[in-house]
């Protein structure tokens, strides 16, 4: 049966991801479900040092069933190697588990969720996070950081920098870093100076 809940997604209360990942299958705590393919949960293992979160699947996620399969995931793989970090060992997912996009011709493009729709997907994360009790939660890009550290939070201003938890996420990580997503690197007019700070940003939070 759908999960709906009048405030958003309503996640069992439990820390195991199966059946965290069989209960947002159906949910219903937003409007995006309705046009995506699928709910594209996080994976990776459950007990791992790093939590990586982006802001929402995009087309060949939504078709693939799997965050960061696209060109900004392929990005985010080679950047993780080179900055140190074992890919394998690193739980991956987005703070909004839809594809939210407009339709131009036989084209979806990728449109910014609202931040009700942030919001309502939020438990999602949280329950993500209680079962993986990560080190470090890495936030790629401001809809991801701005989704644990507030609307007033600016990549801008704190990328690379270590932070404690916010109080409503006290005790579920560690230490959270942001930086820009990947996809913004594939966009940047000298992408090989936006890649170089990317990749100086991920080795930075791996030292901490």
């Amino acid at each position: 049966m759908p999960t709906s809940h009048a405030d958003g997604a309503a996640p069992p209360d439990t820390a195991d991801l199966t059946r965290l990942r069989r209960a947002a299958a159906d949910c219903t705590g937003c409007g995006l479900y309705r046009a995506a393919t699928q709910t594209i949960f996080g994976e990776g293992p459950r007990r791992s040092e790093v939590l990586v979160a982006g802001e929402q699947p995009g087309d060949q996620e939504d078709r693939q069933g799997k965050p960061f399969v696209g060109p900004a995931g392929r990005l985010l793989d080679e950047a993780l190697a080179e900055a140190g970090f074992d890919r394998e060992a690193m739980y991956v997912t987005n703070v909004v588990k839809h594809f939210k996009f407009t339709e131009r011709g036989k084209r979806r493009i990728h449109e910014k969720p609202s931040r009700a729709e942030v919001v309502a997907c939020r438990p999602w994360l949280v329950g993500e996070l209680r079962a993986v009790r990560p080190r470090l939660l890495l936030l790629l890009g401001a809809t991801a950081a701005q989704s644990v550290y507030g609307t007033a939070f600016r990549i801008t201003r704190r990328r690379g920098e270590p932070m404690a938890p916010p109080e409503e996420f006290a005790g579920l990580f560690d230490i959270g870093v942001a930086t820009v997503h990947p996809s913004s690197v594939l966009r940047a007019p000298d992408r090989e100076t936006a890649r170089a700070e990317f990749i100086a940003d991920l080795r930075a939070a791996r030292e901490k």
